[in-house]
């Protein structure tokens, strides 16, 4: 086991590698989880303001 961790003597390369791509996924489930609220928001206004219009 500790030589899978230690990754041949390329842990510090192998790990950051694997923590920078969760951490992009993490941001990129997040703001685009906003972004849906946000356009969903959006088309529920204009939805309404044509309810008013007709």
């Amino acid at each position: 086991m500790a030589e899978f961790l230690s990754m041949g003597g390329y842990a510090s390369f192998v790990w950051t590698a694997y923590g920078t791509s969760a951490a992009a996924l993490v941001w990129l489930a997040v703001s685009s989880r906003k972004q849906l609220k946000e356009t969903n928001e959006a088309v529920e206004a204009a939805r309404a303001r044509r309810r008013g219009d007709s």
